[in-house]
C-alpha cells in the first residue's frame, strides 16, 4: 500500500523542500512554497531491473529514418523538421490569446487522421463554435473530450485508439495519485510522466499546450521541458497580425527554423513569403526608412527599419526601440558619434521594425545605421537599396553569415543594390543585383547619399 508524504514545492521553479521557508533558495522568489502530498511507495525497488537491453558498440547500431506524419500546415512541418514523429511529445507555449488552441484545433480539423482533442479549459460547444468559424470542411474523425481527470483521459484514449492526441492544457489536468490542486508542480510532473509513457508505449504523437509565466517561461517544473521531445514557442504581439512559431528544443530536427502565421478572422493563415507583406509599398520616398535583409533561422526575410531623429526638447535625449535591442541601439549611436563624427548625443532617436517582428540578427546593424543617418540628414534612401552587415565597435562593417542566401532573396524581390561588408566571401557568380562592398561607416555614408 502506498504511503503518503508531504513536501513543499516552489511554484515558480519546482524545487522541492522538506520544510516550509519564506524564500526559495533556488530562484529567489518569496512566498512561493506550497505544501503538496507526494506519493511514496513502501516497497523497495530492486537495484537492477530485468531488462533485455545489453551493451552495444556504437558502430554496430543500425539507424533508420523516423517515420513522420505530414500536417496540413507547411509552416508547422518546417519547424518540426518535416512533420510529426510517431510517439513524440510536443509542448507548445505562448501568451494567452496568441493562438495556441487555434493552431492545434485547425490541425485537428484538417488532418486526415483520428484525432483525440482533450480540453480542460473549454466546453464542447465552445470548441464547436470556434471550429465552425475556422473552417467549413471538418474532420469526421475528430473526437472531443472535455475532462481534467488524467485517469479518465487515458482510459478513453485507450478505448478510442487515436492516431493523434492534443491536450489543452497540461496545467488543467489532475491525477488522483497526487492530493494537490491542478497546475501545481507535482500535478504537472505526474500528469506529464503518465502522458509521455502512454505516447511512447502506443507510438501516438501528443501535443501539450502549456501556460507561461509573466517572465515568458513555461509554467511548472523546468524538468517538463527536458522530458518532452519538442518545445515550441508561439509568440508575437497581440496588437499585430503576425505570429512566429519557433522551436526551442527539437530531438528530431533543427531548432533554427521558424513558421510565420497571420491572425485573421478565420484563424491562422500561413505566410509563405513574409518579405512581400512586411515591406511597405511606398508612394513617396521618406527619410528614415531602409530595408534590411535578415535571417530567421535558415529563412531569409526582408524587414523595413524606420528611424526618427529629432532635437531633444528636454535635457536628456530619449532612446526608444521597438523590435530591436535597445542596448545595441545605444552601442550603434555611440559608434556613430565616436568613430564617424556624427553629433547625435543631444538628439532623440526612435527606432521601429515594422510588422511587430522582433529579431536579434546582427546583420540589421547596417540598415539601422542607414535609417538613423537618413533621418538625421532628412535625405531619403532609394527604395531600391537594401542592407546586410554587422557593425563593430571600431566602426568597421563586419561580415555576416549566409550572405549568398540574403543576396538571392533581395534579388528575387527586385532590389537593384545590396550593401554588404567587403570582408564577406561572395560567390563568384553573376547576380541580378549589384553588390556594394563597404568597409567603414564613412565610406558607407558617402555611397548611400
Amino acid at each position: 500500500m502506498a504511503k503518503l508524504k508531504t513536501a513543499y514545492f516552489c511554484q515558480n521553479c519546482g524545487t522541492q523542500y522538506s520544510q516550509w521557508m519564506g524564500q526559495c533558495k533556488n530562484c529567489g522568489e518569496w512566498n512561493t512554497l506550497v505544501e503538496e502530498v507526494v506519493e511514496k511507495t513502501s516497497s523497495k525497488t530492486p537495484p537492477f531491473s530485468k531488462s533485455k537491453q545489453h551493451v552495444i558498440n556504437i558502430i554496430e547500431v543500425v539507424t533508420s529514418e523516423e517515420p513522420r506524419i505530414k500536417t496540413p500546415s507547411e509552416e508547422l512541418n518546417r519547424v518540426l523538421g518535416g512533420g510529426i514523429v510517431l510517439g513524440s511529445v510536443t509542448l507548445i507555449g505562448g501568451e494567452p490569446g496568441i493562438g495556441k488552441s487555434t493552431l492545434l484545433l485547425q490541425l485537428a480539423l484538417k488532418m486526415k487522421k483520428k484525432v483525440f482533442y482533450v480540453s480542460g479549459e473549454e466546453s464542447a460547444s465552445q470548441i464547436k463554435m470556434r471550429a465552425d468559424r475556422l473552417t467549413d470542411v471538418q474532420n469526421p474523425n475528430c473526437f472531443l473530450f472535455t475532462e481534467t481527470s488524467l485517469e479518465k483521459i487515458l482510459h478513453e484514449a485507450k478505448k478510442l485508439e487515436p492516431d493523434f492526441m492534443i491536450i489543452d492544457s497540461i496545467q488543467t489536468l489532475q491525477s488522483q495519485l497526487i492530493e494537490s490542486s491542478p497546475g501545481t508542480v507535482s500535478q504537472i510532473r505526474e500528469c506529464s510522466n503518465e502522458i509521455i509513457k502512454y505516447a511512447k508505449e502506443n507510438n501516438i504523437p501528443v501535443f501539450l499546450v502549456g501556460h507561461i509565466t509573466k517572465d515568458g517561461q513555461i509554467a511548472g517544473p523546468k524538468v517538463l521541458e527536458h522530458m518532452v521531445d519538442v518545445v515550441l514557442n508561439f509568440d508575437g504581439d497581440r496588437n499585430h497580425l503576425f505570429r512566429l512559431l519557433r522551436a526551442n528544443k527539437n530531438r528530431f530536427g533543427s531548432t533554427s527554423e521558424i513558421g510565420i502565421y497571420e491572425m485573421v478572422s478565420q484563424g491562422l493563415k500561413e505566410i509563405r513569403n513574409p518579405s512581400e507583406i512586411l515591406i511597405t509599398k511606398k508612394f513617396e520616398e521618406l527619410s528614415g526608412n531602409s530595408v534590411a535583409v535578415t535571417l530567421e533561422g535558415n529563412r531569409p526575410m526582408l524587414l523595413e527599419i524606420q528611424a526618427l531623429v529629432s532635437t531633444a526638447v528636454y535635457g536628456t535625449p530619449q532612446r526608444s526601440s521597438t523590435g530591436f535591442d535597445a542596448k545595441r541601439l545605444n552601442m550603434l549611436l555611440a559608434v556613430l558619434e565616436k568613430r564617424a563624427g556624427f553629433q547625435l548625443g543631444a538628439k532623440d532617436v526612435f527606432l521601429n521594425i515594422t510588422g511587430g517582428i522582433k529579431t536579434d540578427d546582427p546583420a540589421l546593424d547596417l540598415a539601422v545605421v542607414a535609417s538613423i543617418l537618413s533621418s538625421n540628414e532628412d535625405i531619403a534612401i532609394s527604395e531600391h537599396f537594401c542592407f546586410a552587415g554587422e557593425i563593430g565597435l571600431s566602426g568597421e562593417i563586419r561580415p555576416i553569415a549566409q550572405v549568398e542566401q540574403r543576396i538571392t532573396e533581395a534579388e528575387k524581390l527586385g532590389y537593384e543594390k545590396i550593401f554588404v561588408s567587403n570582408l564577406n566571401k561572395i560567390p563568384k557568380r553573376k547576380f541580378g543585383i549589384k553588390i556594394e562592398e563597404v568597409s567603414k561607416i564613412e565610406d558607407f555614408h558617402e555611397r548611400i547619399f
